[in-house]
């Protein structure tokens, strides 16, 4: 495993927020000099499917991956899977309560957007709204920006839709614990410190959110990623060695949705890979990589 170099495990396709099919992911990918990957789509898994299919024996090697959206009473979190059997029946549950809730809320935020803005959509991207995969705020920003509702994306969002008064309702993280584990899969906290909006959690409050996710089953901790600044990827490593938890490294690319770029994990920050990554990197090859020929 000291051959891999250039990792990352967290990325989105147009299965959920990202720009990149996932076929155009697994070049992109390969174009980047990353030889592990894993997407990560929001609350759904079609897109490892279509890797797997698109994947020829010399592209990098590919973790089957998810990235949960959760919330509980302490706050909101998101969790990444990987390596588990995407057609498990536990982790399925988990993907169809998500994909259920998604739909819900579009609903709630068309209607809205309808009765208190006056802003109303084609018949045919509405139809093609519902019919996609994850479908979320930021497709209803595109078709507001297309009809000249906002002049981007981003206001769309802040200004007219975050104002819908939606149904609250989410995934616990200790079901998407259960499901990636119930699946065969790593359950790992993602981006660690950043919750909700703006929202930094550090210290005794970081220290308490992982003593209760750990207590549900979480295995590992994002402690690469590409926005957070050294002082948090210390202390996120430090809590890793607390609760003896794996670390993982992810960019959290989503093409030209975010200027974020492919394989930007601050991996590259340190001299040595850290022995919670080498513990990660050697259960998923022995787990789930070892037939890959491109590890």
């Amino acid at each position: 495993m000291n051959r891999i170099t250039k990792i990352d495990l967290h990325m989105h396709s147009t299965v959920s927020d990202g720009t990149d099919t996932p076929e155009e992911l697994l070049e992109r990918v390969g174009e980047a000099g990353i030889v592990l990957f894993a997407l990560t789509d929001h609350d759904d898994v079609k897109g490892y499917n279509r890797i797997l299919k698109a994947r020829k024996a010399d592209d990098p090697a590919v973790l089957s991956g998810v990235e949960f959206s959760c919330r509980d009473e302490k706050g909101k979190y998101h969790i990444l899977g990987y390596g588990f059997d995407p057609d498990s029946l536990p982790l399925r549950q988990v993907v169809e309560r998500g994909h259920a809730f998604r739909i819900r809320k579009i609903t709630m935020r068309l209607d809205f957007l309808r009765t208190e803005y006056g802003f109303t959509f084609l018949k045919e991207e509405i139809r093609s709204l519902f019919a996609m995969d994850n479908p979320g705020k930021p497709h209803i920003g595109n078709l507001m920006v297309k009809h000249g509702y906002a002049q981007s994306r981003k206001e769309a969002i802040d200004r007219y839709i975050n104002n819908a008064p939606v149904q609250d309702e989410y995934i616990t993280p200790e079901e998407a614990i259960q499901g990636i584990l119930g699946a065969g899969g790593i359950p790992v906290l993602a981006h660690p410190s950043f919750g909700s909006g703006d929202e930094l959690i550090v210290g005794d409050e970081m220290d308490r959110r992982l003593r209760r996710l750990t207590g549900y089953g979480l295995q590992g901790v994002e402690a690469f990623y590409s926005t957070f600044t050294p002082k948090i990827r210390e202390e996120t490593l430090a809590f890793a060695e607390k609760y003896g938890l794996y670390v993982t490294a992810g960019s959290d690319y989503h093409g030209t949705n975010k200027l974020i770029a492919l394989g930007d994990t601050k991996l590259d920050r340190v001299e040595t890979i850290p022995e919670p990554m080498q513990r990660f990197l050697e259960q998923v090859y022995r787990k789930y990589l070892q037939a890959d020929a491109g590890v």
